[in-house]
Protein backbone atom coordinates (compact mmCIF):
# COMPACT_ATOMS: atom_id res chain seq x y z
CA UNK A 1 0.00 0.00 0.00
CA UNK A 2 1.24 3.47 -0.90
CA UNK A 3 1.04 6.27 1.68
CA UNK A 4 2.13 9.72 0.54
CA UNK A 5 3.24 12.54 2.82
CA UNK A 6 1.56 15.92 3.13
CA UNK A 7 3.05 19.35 2.46
CA UNK A 8 1.75 22.92 2.13
CA UNK A 9 0.32 22.25 -1.37
CA UNK A 10 -1.31 18.93 -0.40
CA UNK A 11 -2.22 19.31 3.31
CA UNK A 12 -4.81 16.50 3.44
CA UNK A 13 -4.76 12.72 3.13
CA UNK A 14 -7.44 10.54 1.50
CA UNK A 15 -7.90 6.79 1.09
CA UNK A 16 -8.56 5.37 -2.38
CA UNK A 17 -10.48 2.11 -2.82
CA UNK A 18 -10.76 -0.01 -5.98
CA UNK A 19 -13.15 -2.92 -6.50
CA UNK A 20 -12.62 -6.61 -6.99
CA UNK A 21 -15.54 -7.44 -9.26
CA UNK A 22 -17.10 -10.88 -8.99
CA UNK A 23 -19.77 -12.20 -11.33
CA UNK A 24 -22.35 -14.62 -10.00
CA UNK A 25 -23.87 -17.62 -11.76
CA UNK A 26 -26.76 -15.50 -13.06
CA UNK A 27 -24.62 -12.62 -14.33
CA UNK A 28 -25.06 -10.43 -11.28
CA UNK A 29 -21.97 -8.47 -10.24
CA UNK A 30 -20.72 -7.79 -6.76
CA UNK A 31 -17.96 -5.34 -5.92
CA UNK A 32 -15.68 -5.91 -2.97
CA UNK A 33 -13.91 -2.62 -2.23
CA UNK A 34 -10.23 -2.84 -1.27
CA UNK A 35 -8.09 -0.07 0.20
CA UNK A 36 -5.20 0.44 -2.22
CA UNK A 37 -3.43 3.64 -1.24
CA UNK A 38 -3.45 6.80 0.80
CA UNK A 39 -2.74 9.95 -1.20
CA UNK A 40 -1.82 13.50 -0.28
CA UNK A 41 -4.45 15.89 -1.60
CA UNK A 42 -6.31 19.16 -1.23
CA UNK A 43 -10.10 19.46 -1.44
CA UNK A 44 -12.53 22.31 -0.96
CA UNK A 45 -16.17 23.01 -1.79
CA UNK A 46 -16.67 23.46 -5.54
CA UNK A 47 -18.57 26.49 -6.74
CA UNK A 48 -21.48 26.34 -9.17
CA UNK A 49 -19.23 26.89 -12.20
CA UNK A 50 -17.68 23.42 -11.90
CA UNK A 51 -19.60 20.79 -13.82
CA UNK A 52 -19.27 17.03 -13.68
CA UNK A 53 -18.26 14.88 -16.66
CA UNK A 54 -20.43 12.02 -15.38
CA UNK A 55 -23.90 13.17 -14.37
CA UNK A 56 -26.28 10.36 -13.46
CA UNK A 57 -29.16 12.58 -12.33
CA UNK A 58 -29.67 15.46 -14.77
CA UNK A 59 -32.89 16.66 -13.09
CA UNK A 60 -31.32 17.25 -9.70
CA UNK A 61 -30.92 21.00 -9.17
CA UNK A 62 -28.84 21.14 -6.01
CA UNK A 63 -25.49 19.36 -6.24
CA UNK A 64 -22.79 19.33 -3.66
CA UNK A 65 -19.35 18.65 -4.97
CA UNK A 66 -15.83 19.14 -3.77
CA UNK A 67 -12.93 20.05 -6.01
CA UNK A 68 -9.29 19.42 -5.39
CA UNK A 69 -5.99 18.13 -6.61
CA UNK A 70 -3.76 15.10 -6.16
CA UNK A 71 -0.14 14.57 -7.21
CA UNK A 72 -0.60 11.32 -9.14
CA UNK A 73 -3.36 9.82 -11.25
CA UNK A 74 -5.93 8.25 -8.89
CA UNK A 75 -7.16 6.00 -11.72
CA UNK A 76 -3.86 4.07 -11.53
CA UNK A 77 -3.60 1.67 -8.60
CA UNK A 78 -0.44 0.82 -6.67
CA UNK A 79 -0.08 -2.27 -8.91
CA UNK A 80 -0.23 -0.05 -12.04
CA UNK A 81 -3.74 -1.29 -12.91
CA UNK A 82 -5.85 1.35 -14.67
CA UNK A 83 -9.43 1.80 -13.35
CA UNK A 84 -12.29 3.84 -14.81
CA UNK A 85 -13.45 6.79 -12.74
CA UNK A 86 -16.68 4.93 -12.01
CA UNK A 87 -14.65 2.26 -10.17
CA UNK A 88 -12.93 4.55 -7.68
CA UNK A 89 -14.14 5.41 -4.18
CA UNK A 90 -12.37 8.10 -2.16
CA UNK A 91 -13.05 8.41 1.54
CA UNK A 92 -11.49 9.25 4.89
CA UNK A 93 -10.35 12.72 3.81
CA UNK A 94 -8.47 13.99 6.83
CA UNK A 95 -5.94 16.57 7.90
CA UNK A 96 -2.37 15.91 8.99
CA UNK A 97 -3.53 15.40 12.60
CA UNK A 98 -5.82 12.56 11.48
CA UNK A 99 -9.05 14.53 12.00
CA UNK A 100 -11.72 13.64 9.45
CA UNK A 101 -12.93 16.53 7.28
CA UNK A 102 -16.12 15.11 5.71
CA UNK A 103 -18.39 12.97 7.92
CA UNK A 104 -21.89 11.54 7.65
CA UNK A 105 -24.33 12.79 10.28
CA UNK A 106 -27.13 10.30 9.58
CA UNK A 107 -27.95 7.19 7.61
CA UNK A 108 -26.02 3.93 7.34
CA UNK A 109 -22.59 5.61 7.74
CA UNK A 110 -23.63 7.93 10.57
CA UNK A 111 -20.50 9.00 12.43
CA UNK A 112 -18.19 7.63 9.72
CA UNK A 113 -16.41 9.37 6.89
CA UNK A 114 -18.30 10.24 3.70
CA UNK A 115 -17.83 8.10 0.59
CA UNK A 116 -17.11 10.07 -2.58
CA UNK A 117 -17.23 9.06 -6.24
CA UNK A 118 -15.04 10.67 -8.87
CA UNK A 119 -17.11 12.93 -11.14
CA UNK A 120 -14.23 14.45 -13.11
CA UNK A 121 -10.54 13.65 -13.39
CA UNK A 122 -8.32 15.95 -15.47
CA UNK A 123 -4.54 16.14 -15.77
CA UNK A 124 -3.16 19.68 -15.48
CA UNK A 125 -0.18 20.08 -17.81
CA UNK A 126 2.51 22.66 -17.09
CA UNK A 127 4.33 24.88 -19.58
CA UNK A 128 6.95 22.21 -20.33
CA UNK A 129 4.43 19.48 -21.23
CA UNK A 130 4.64 17.58 -17.94
CA UNK A 131 1.59 16.71 -15.83
CA UNK A 132 1.90 18.83 -12.68
CA UNK A 133 -1.14 17.45 -10.84
CA UNK A 134 -4.61 15.99 -11.39
CA UNK A 135 -7.72 18.06 -10.85
CA UNK A 136 -10.45 15.97 -9.24
CA UNK A 137 -14.10 16.78 -8.72
CA UNK A 138 -15.79 14.47 -6.24
CA UNK A 139 -19.47 14.01 -5.50
CA UNK A 140 -20.97 12.38 -2.46
CA UNK A 141 -21.94 8.81 -3.28
CA UNK A 142 -25.67 8.13 -3.18
CA UNK A 143 -24.88 4.69 -1.75
CA UNK A 144 -23.29 5.37 1.63
CA UNK A 145 -24.12 1.80 2.74
CA UNK A 146 -21.20 0.31 0.78
CA UNK A 147 -19.14 -2.08 2.87
CA UNK A 148 -15.49 -0.99 2.98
Amino acid sequence: MICETTDFTYPLLADIYYPIVETGAYGNTKKQWVLDKTVACFFNVAGSKFKEDVNTEPNLNIRTAIIGRVRNDPAVSSTETLYSITNIVITNIRNNAGESIYNESSGPRSGNTTLFEVATLSPIVGPFGKVEYYKVILRRSENQAVDL
